[in-house]
């Protein structure tokens, strides 16, 4: 109470102020900081998490680039009305290999972390191209030319070298296949057997209603269509994850 009594001498001090505000940053941050230092890890042991195959992480990058995370966050948290709208509350395991991750800081639009599968491929691609078609009202823009774009990812296999490097558990496998099965996810005839071998319930097939044609919707889609779909949460244990 001293200290609310003499708030006025000390904002016209400006060493004591100086040293008021030094103080209370450290004391946040001793607070925020200090309890990572008592947990092993603050990621969750939990199965089913894996990197994204090469069509979800060119996907990902035209996310990325369109600025979707601007309207629409990947993050659920821990409170019944959260769970209620979008599900489980989201774990940080799911954001392991995102860089950067999508977590968000609004929501225009609704939360994406578990929209893998609530959706059809046509959905979405008639969502994207003109958003009001299916949701009335949306203040969110199209993009059409997604549906038009071929997919430039000759380098992808680079990008998962790359990953690999800052710690990504790419195999030399994944990199020798990556063009492969970047082509094979959204190929309604292809073969996927060793994509799902390495990519594990990634959603295969023709993504935007064009077959034999690779687009950027094709790879967005891919990656929607994952979101919220590799950790089984009607076998997750908090506690064991924690352990």
């Amino acid at each position: 109470m001293g200290i609310l009594k003499h708030h006025g001498k000390i904002e016209r001090n400006l060493l004591a102020l100086v040293l008021g505000i030094f103080v209370t940053v450290s004391i946040g941050g001793i607070v925020e900081v200090l309890p990572l230092f008592t947990i092993e890890s603050t990621i969750e042991k939990v199965q089913g998490i894996r990197p994204y195959s090469p069509l979800e992480l060119a996907g990902r990058n035209i996310y990325v680039r369109e600025g979707c995370y601007l309207c629409h966050s990947q993050m659920i948290r821990p409170f019944r009305d959260e769970a209620e709208r979008y599900g489980h509350y989201s774990l940080a395991a799911e954001s392991l290999y995102d860089r950067p991750f999508q977590w968000g800081s609004k929501r225009t639009g609704p939360d994406l972390a578990r929209v893998g599968g609530k959706y059809s491929n046509e959905w979405h691609v008639r969502h994207l191209v003109n958003p009001r078609s299916v949701v009335p009202g949306s203040v969110m823009p199209g993009y059409p030319h997604l549906l038009s774009t071929p997919l430039a990812a000759d380098d992808i296999a680079d990008h998962l070298k790359t990953l690999k490097t800052l710690g990504d558990p790419y195999s030399d496998e994944m990199i020798r296949e990556a063009r492969a099965d970047l082509a094979a996810q959204a190929a309604p005839e292809a073969e996927v057997e060793g994509l799902l071998k390495r990519y594990p319930k990634a959603a295969v097939g023709d993504f935007d209603g064009q077959p034999g044609r690779l687009t950027e919707m094709d790879a967005v889609i891919a990656y929607l269509q994952m979101l919220g779909r590799m950790v089984d949460f009607t076998k997750f244990d908090p506690a064991a994850a924690d352990r």
